[in-house]
């Protein structure tokens, strides 16, 4: 027994296997698309100027995701040379990738439109990190109480809606307004991800579309039609953005976003209930594959390395990532996860970002983008019970109403700035007549203020709704009450269907759900279930009778 634990000690895991470059040229060419997309999305989405993405967002990130891969790089080691293994494999880890949208478009770009300027967009974003980093912390202690009494269904259906509407419907308008490359390339990442067609040499379909779009523009380029919208002039101008920035302290922007609070805790609280439930689900996983990791120590890592990025200016979460299986069974073991933390870390500190980005047509990331919403709404759908469909659908309903009223809300802005600056329209007039187009959308069958009311807070709207209508198709009425009184609550202080936090803030809604919760109570009360028995495998709801 003793030699035996000399030995273990004495074990010295290989730092890098052949295995590892296979694993590195996925995982790396992964990551290398994520960092291309987050790009995008900080300047062509929220508008920032270069200065801030390249000079301080994107140094704070590398720095952020070096810190994490090389984390678990070391967590690999210490569990081979604990057990004495070769064949252990590093957790794969990188910015959060559905978080990424989130914090993009419910948090930073509303900000963004509201007050015309990037950089309190900027400030919310490191606010929502901030928090979202703590709830990690905390969470390995809370997190399967959470996971105990919310209905899986109702997570992801709030999730699926926020995926449906914020994250797919945008980068699906882009691909149809340029199809001759979103439409080609969404079709190379169909028939791979989810036709399962192989490209030669195991070589990506996210890559593969890249380079698709990439011929595509730029032959339009040469033949003068433009398509793409990629010039020379413009490669060479991203050549300015070459250099070398370190990450700054950014903790200053952080607390100026506090202003935003209430607005940011609406949804870093459901969220982060979200990133550890995903992050135990993807230990447990590595688990089966062989590998055993402290769930505790992955969700504080996550926390700790969030945080540090945040105050260095990064509005991007870091998250443990699915796929540790597959990265181990192509030869990935220690060495592919400190390999991508280096490639990651070089890329951003020396803006070679921008100039892949003058190289790459946006319309061909846009199809990466509408298969991560695609695959978020399916998740809700494939992993729970098909009698709780109706549920998952309740949830959706909160987010189509906050994603119309954002689009009316962006048309009437940019229709008064319109018409201030060419229409000769006065500043104090302008308020007065939006004020006026608003009251008279009814009359178009526009139902504003029902978007407005039923939109606000929509991530939490979703779940409560999407938990009260699993514990009814359950006929658990009691949970069903709670739900509905925790959705009370929520409502009258403005978590819910309120554009902000406060007190008595929409009591009608309130009041409604008191009632409804009253109500649930009462049928429990009543023996409403006593003779109830659940058939978890029927496939549809029973229709009215």
């Amino acid at each position: 027994m003793s030699s035996g634990a000399t030995a273990k000690a004495d074990f010295k895991p290989a730092l890098w296997t052949p295995g590892d470059w296979n694993a590195f040229f996925g995982f790396g060419t992964n990551i290398l698309v994520n960092m291309l997309v987050l790009t995008g999305l900080l300047r062509f989405v929220l508008k920032m100027p270069d200065s801030l993405v390249f000079g301080r967002i994107l140094p704070a990130l590398g720095l952020m995701m070096c810190l994490s891969t090389f984390y678990y790089a070391f967590l690999a080691y210490r569990l081979a040379q604990r057990t004495g293994r070769t064949d252990v494999c590093a957790l794969p880890s990188g910015v959060s990738v559905p978080h990424m949208f989130i914090v993009t478009f419910v948090i930073m770009l509303p900000v963004t439109l509201k007050t015309g300027d990037p950089m309190k967009g900027w400030s919310a974003g490191l606010v929502w990190v901030f928090f979202q980093s703590f709830i990690l912390m905390i969470g390995g202690f809370i997190a399967p109480f959470i996971r105990k009494i919310t209905p899986r269904a109702a997570l992801l259906g709030t999730l699926a809606g926020v995926s449906l509407t914020f994250i797919a419907m945008r980068p699906a308008l882009e691909m149809y307004m340029t199809p001759q490359i979103g439409v080609i390339c969404f079709a190379v990442i169909l028939v791979s991800w989810f036709g399962g067609v192989k490209y030669p040499r195991g070589i990506p379909a996210g890559l593969i579309a890249i380079v698709v779009g990439m011929i595509i523009a730029w032959d339009s380029t040469l033949l003068g039609l433009g398509v793409g919208g990629l010039t020379v002039k413009g490669v060479g101008d991203a050549f300015a953005n070459f250099g070398f920035s370190v990450p700054i302290p950014a903790a200053n922007y952080v607390f100026s976003g506090f202003e935003y609070l209430g607005v940011i805790l609406v949804t870093a609280i459901p969220f982060g209930i979200y990133d550890l439930v995903e992050a135990m689900d993807n230990v447990e996983s590595a688990e089966a594959a062989g590998d055993e990791y402290p769930t505790t120590r992955v969700l504080t890592a996550d926390g700790i390395i969030s945080l540090i990025g945040c105050l260095m200016g990064n509005p991007f979460i870091n998250a443990v990532y699915i796929g540790h299986p597959g990265w181990k069974a192509m030869g990935g073991r220690i060495g592919y996860s400190a390999a991508t933390g280096i490639m990651v870390i070089v890329l951003s500190m020396l803006g070679i970002i921008s100039v892949l980005l003058a190289l790459v047509p946006v319309v061909a990331i846009s199809p990466i983008l509408l298969y991560i919403g695609m695959l978020m709404t399916a998740q809700a759908f494939q992993t729970t019970p098909p009698k709780h469909a109706p549920a998952i659908a309740l949830a959706f309903t909160p987010h189509l109403a906050a994603w119309a009223k954002l689009q009316i809300d962006t048309m009437l802005g940019s229709t008064m700035t319109a018409a201030t600056t060419i229409g000769g329209l006065t500043a104090d007039k302008a308020a007065a007549v939006k004020a006026a187009a608003i009251a008279a959308l009814p009359q178009q069958g526009v139902l504003y203020r029902g978007l407005e009311v039923m939109g606000g807070g929509s991530i939490l709207a979703g779940l409560v709704l999407g938990a009260v209508g699993v514990f009814v198709i359950e006929r658990d009425f009691v949970k069903a009450s709670a739900f509905a009184l925790s959705g009370a609550v929520m409502t009258f202080f403005g978590f819910m269907h309120g554009e902000s936090v406060g007190i008595n803030v929409t009591p009608a809604v309130a009041l409604a759900y008191a009632v409804v919760a009253a109500a649930l109570f009462a049928l429990s009360k009543l023996g409403a279930s006593e003779h109830y028995v659940a058939h978890p495998d029927m496939p549809l709801a029973a229709p009215a009778e």
